[in-house]
């Protein structure tokens, strides 16, 4: 759309350079004699140049930019549409490469929260329609199971739904080690009913119930990391959670080479009144969501220094989890797309899970550990 905005402003300047060139010959009347309206032509053309289109005039004479190049310039100057769509799309990218690295990494921590503050459910979540039929339809499959955040986009080669269904899925549980690593990047994070102070409270002690579920329930050997990553100096600081978690993440696949699915745990941010819950087996679940990071912008594309290998593997996991959750209606909130990485890049089996949000008590978030653990044991296993 750019580059067409910037041909017609450029074609239009052309114009109204031509017509004021001419201006004179088509004014002068006819009735004057033929030598004596060549004059005046000639006379007004050059008054005209001088005043208005002095550089043309001064490259004519011997300037080194061309005259086709110093037209475009001028025509920038007359009609400014074309150089200010030029200079807001260079500033554009200009600001983001001088965003640090760092800067990035706290904007992802500042922005993964709160996706969706309008989402709630009234109990009567109805199942979708999930043929591959109709999940092979890119707008059914946006309308019914995605939301994508301004900051990004997505196409129908990204979130084709017969490759992503396609992908297996399953770990290998021959062998030593375990299979599944859980983790907090954002290890503070509490619920209604939290008790200040209280590990057992918060979404470390909720991990701790998933894993705990993974491995007695559905003998899925699973690791639970309880690495504090938003607390500096013992005050709650998020703005380089994702950076801190990074090289931990990474250290632990190193020495657990049988660990093939991550997962980062989070409790959502909302609103004070959405109670993101439904009810499972006649138990208050919180709701949960997945959540992927896209590494683009919708205004400059690729993030280049946030690169991740694995986004199709990573749309695979959630749409196949979103998918099989659908025997619990009601219990995920739509898959929810946004710019930057979080840290998905470590391996391709990654999931990252808001689970309820502040305003949910801790049994709801207990309840929900175990239908998620439920839908983790069906994409997993064989």
């Amino acid at each position: 759309m750019e580059l067409f905005q910037r041909k017609v402003s450029q074609v239009l300047m052309v114009l109204v350079l031509g017509i004021l060139i001419l201006y004179a010959g088509f004014h002068i009347k006819t009735r004057l004699l033929e030598e004596v309206r060549l004059e005046i032509n000639r006379f007004l053309g050059h008054r005209t140049e001088e005043m208005y289109l002095a550089g043309f005039a001064y490259c004519r004479d011997g300037e080194a930019v061309t005259p086709s190049r110093w037209v475009l310039r001028a025509a920038g100057d007359l009609m400014p549409l074309e150089r200010y769509i030029e200079e807001k799309t260079s500033m554009d990218v200009v600001v983001e490469d001088r965003e640090t690295y760092e800067m990035i990494l706290s904007r992802q921590a500042r922005d993964e929260n709160k996706a969706d503050e309008a989402v709630q459910t009234d109990g009567t979540a109805k199942k979708p329609d999930t043929s591959l039929e109709k999940l092979k339809d890119f707008d059914y499959l946006m309308g019914h199971f995605y939301t994508v955040d301004s900051s990004t986009s997505v196409d129908p080669e990204q979130l084709n739904a017969q490759t992503l269904l396609g992908k297996d899925l399953t770990i290998d549980q021959s062998g030593e080690g375990p299979k599944v690593l859980i983790y907090h990047t954002h290890s503070q994070e509490a619920f209604a009913d939290s008790r200040k102070g209280e590990e057992s409270d918060t979404i470390m002690a909720v991990g701790e119930y998933l894993a705990q579920l993974l491995n007695e329930t559905y003998q899925i050997p699973t690791l639970h990391h309880k690495g504090v990553y938003d607390l500096i100096d013992g005050k709650l600081d998020r703005s380089r959670a994702y950076e801190l978690a990074l090289p931990e993440v990474e250290k632990i696949l190193k020495e657990n080479p049988s660990i093939e699915a991550v997962i980062d745990l989070h409790r959502d941010g909302v609103g004070d009144s959405p109670h993101l819950v439904e009810e499972i087996h006649g138990k208050p679940t919180a709701q949960i969501m997945f959540f992927n990071g896209m590494s683009r912008t919708k205004a400059n594309g690729p993030i280049e220094y946030l690169k991740n290998p694995y986004i199709e593997d990573n749309l695979a996991f959630s749409l196949q989890m979103q998918l099989a959750a659908q025997k619990y209606p009601g219990f995920t909130r739509r898959i929810y797309l946004k710019s930057y990485r979080y840290n998905m890049h470590v391996t391709p089996k990654t999931l990252l899970v808001e689970a309820g949000a502040q305003t949910n008590t801790v049994e709801e978030m207990r309840n929900a550990m175990e239908i998620l653990a439920e839908t983790l044991d069906t994409v997993l296993t064989p």
